[in-house]
């Protein structure tokens, strides 16, 4: 477990005082829909240093300083972040512990665990707090430049051709499957555990191809180490902009995105949701979270509340299919 905490530099000095003067002259009641009244913890379900927790520690700062409250970022590591879930669906639902959730373990893990010990309705979407696509890369010894070239290559070379995911049950795991079965190919499924060591082995050739997370290839792919074939975004990404989407190339079903977002467990007061929301969207919207997240790969998106919840309702719809397809079962 790991654990930081941000806090704006007013806080540190009067918050103390604050809150013991709210506590003197506020009712209890009117104490609970005041958020923040304590430090916030943003529990994140990957290993510090990863891209879930660079956008984790963004947002904690930025809400630290348009609160004025301390926020934590606690890393939970394990289970592909079923253990954030639960540690924090055991928490006091009264705002003060949130979870850094991903598109992943939000809308696949449902379909994946048959014994999930949480409910996607245990959970409130509050906004949508990045968004990439994925990038189909090869290693430079594929003879291939184009995707009918690459299909082509996979199909005369069977005992060569594999595609490396970032994680079981992820969309990396399951467009490299679907990209399998639309070629009519017979690649072996190499799975990793995080993008680092899946885009390792991208880069030594011991696998030649797969779907990984933009940030990871962005560098590789402009130093030449890697070959980018197409993105999964329905538009090309201003981060590749002469690399195609799989739309443009005929395959528009396979398009997607990934994205990490906060959520707050459902039984949190209304107000305090409605509390919660607001400062996120602003932190969402200024300049300075983005100058951190944008030349790193990353979308900042506005999506919020409703349509975030829509969102997810639609993409878990679309992964339970591909999971059935797929028969796909995660170890618990």
């Amino acid at each position: 477990m790991h654990t930081t905490l941000f806090s704006s530099p007013t806080s540190r000095v009067a918050g103390t005082a604050l809150l013991a003067l709210v506590a003197a002259v506020a009712a209890p009641q009117a104490l609970a829909q005041t958020w923040p009244s304590k430090p916030v913890t943003l529990v994140v379900g990957t290993p510090p240093g990863g891209s879930v927790d660079v956008y984790g520690r963004a947002l904690a700062d930025q809400l630290a300083k348009l609160t004025g409250g301390t926020f934590i970022v606690e890393n939970k590591a394990g289970a592909n972040g079923n253990l954030s879930a639960e540690y924090v669906h055991g928490a006091a639902p009264d705002g003060h512990t949130l979870w850094i959730s991903t598109q992943a373990m939000f809308t696949i893990n449902p379909s994946v665990y048959p014994q999930l010990r949480w409910k996607q309705s245990d959970f409130t979407p509050i906004a949508k707090g990045i968004e990439s696509p994925l990038v189909l890369v090869t290693h430079p010894s594929v003879p291939a430049k184009t995707l009918p070239e690459l299909a082509k290559w996979a199909a005369a070379n069977p005992g060569k051709a594999a595609y490396a995911s970032f994680s079981p049950g992820t969309p990396s795991h399951f467009l490299g499957f679907q990209f399998n079965e639309r070629m009519k190919l017979d690649m072996v499924h190499v799975p990793y555990k995080g993008s680092a060591p899946q885009i390792a082995d991208l880069l030594g050739g011991q696998v030649p191809l797969g779907f990984t997370q933009l940030q990871a290839a962005l560098p590789q792919v402009k130093a030449g180490k890697l070959n980018a074939i197409a993105v999964t975004s329905k538009e090309r990404t201003k981060f590749m902009p002469d690399v195609p989407t799989l739309a443009e190339l005929g395959h528009p079903d396979l398009s997607s995105t990934i994205w990490f977002g906060l959520v707050a467990p459902s039984a949190t007061p209304k107000a305090v949701l409605d509390q919660i929301r607001a400062a996120t969207v602003k932190a969402q919207a200024s300049a300075e979270l983005k100058a951190k997240l944008e030349p790193q790969g990353f979308d900042v998106p506005q999506e919020n509340g409703d349509a975030f919840a829509a969102t997810i309702a639609a993409e878990t719809a679309r992964w339970a299919q591909v999971v059935k397809a797929t028969g796909f079962r995660a170890n618990q």
